[in-house]
């Protein structure tokens, strides 16, 4: 199952491998450079039948750090559209990219809010730090989360000109959609916060946003925290609810990672310790999913296609050490996947 295609409206994925989207904190203004260049390229060239590009800000407040990625303007999408077309032109790999805003996690470096003059002022829901010894975020206004849910829209528009062929938006790990959909980290009173179908409102609003600016040569992912491991904070029951609505607005996949919300939790790591999770949505809210975490293996891989708990394998550090893993993994299984012409001799 690992190396049969999967369809996501009119885009084919030839196999189940994807590299899941990781921030490489090398951007300058947000601008993708040659070493995205090499970075992306390099796991195509191995493969991978899903490339998905690192969490990406929709406005400058919207990143992590002053290093990262961004898709607010012409230019840093010219820089994308790049690296897109290179993939598309030599190899069969497919391309996403995440689009993410931060919110109150943002203006930090090395996982340490930096000052109003080396960044900036951060954004939330209401106005709780990630960290008691961090700045009060800014809470937003209505009409600022409409402008929000705009620089998505935009956003979705300039990475689908640029040819991308999966959109992604980020709604886990703590970062301003996750916010709102958390009760721990939203206690708004208004039409965006206090009852489940209020805090999830954020993103449902996003997701017919950004569809508006598809079309079928487009498909729609969105990761989620199946958990947040914290009491009477955002659960699997929660995340199972989410996803049946977002199944509704033509969302084609949940990807399903955990936690990031809640400073402290306690998140027993282990190999495939998010696959449970996925495993739930796919079940009981009859989506597709996309599963992660300590995943390094094609045996493991094929288990969890096997036992049906995810359609997708995202991988993250290993694919950072072997950017052949797709393709290497096939050789044994005599499975038929992506090897540049170039290399051919090596099959053997």
């Amino acid at each position: 199952m690992l190396y049969t295609p999967i369809n996501f409206r009119n885009v084919e994925i030839k196999n189940r491998w994807v590299m899941s989207p990781m921030c490489m904190y090398s951007s300058d203004n947000g601008l993708a450079n040659d070493f995205h260049f090499v970075h992306y390229v390099s796991r195509a060239q191995g493969g991978t039948g899903l490339i998905i590009v690192e969490a990406t800000g929709v406005e400058p407040k919207g990143r992590i750090t002053n290093h990262c990625m961004g898709i607010w303007n012409d230019e840093q999408a010219a820089a994308l559209k790049k690296i897109v077309d290179f993939v598309h032109q030599t190899t069969e790999s497919k391309m996403g990219i995440q689009l993410a805003h931060a919110g109150r996690k943002g203006s930090t470096w090395e996982n340490k809010q930096i000052s109003l003059e080396e960044g900036w002022e951060t954004v939330a829901p209401s106005p709780i730090p990630y960290h008691p010894t961090e700045r009060i975020p800014h809470v937003l206004t209505v009409e600022e989360i409409r402008e929000q849910v705009q620089n998505f829209k935009i956003a979705a528009k300039r990475a689908a000109d640029a040819g991308f062929d999966v959109i992604e938006i980020h709604a886990a790990h703590g970062y301003l959609v996750h916010q709102f959909l958390s009760p721990l980290s939203n206690t708004r009173t208004d039409e965006y916060g206090g009852s489940f179908e209020n805090r999830i409102r954020f993103l449902v609003e996003i997701v017919d946003a950004v569809n508006e600016e598809l079309n079928e040569n487009v498909a729609l992912f969105v990761r989620i925290s199946g958990t947040e491991y914290a009491e009477n904070g955002w659960d699997i029951t929660d995340s199972v609810a989410l996803s049946k609505i977002l199944k509704e607005h033509q969302v084609d996949l949940i990807d399903v990672s955990s936690g990031g919300n809640i400073h402290g939790a306690k998140i027993e790591v282990k190999p495939m310790y998010q696959v449970h999770l996925a495993g739930t949505v796919k079940k009981e809210a009859g989506v597709k999913t996309g599963t992660v975490g300590l995943i390094t293996s094609a045996e493991q891989a094929e288990y969890i296609m096997q036992q049906n708990e995810a359609d997708l394998i995202f991988i993250a550090r290993e694919i950072l050490r072997n950017p052949f893993i797709a393709v290497q993994s096939s050789f044994p299984a005599k499975k038929d996947c992506f090897f540049p012409h170039q290399y051919l001799r090596a099959r053997l």
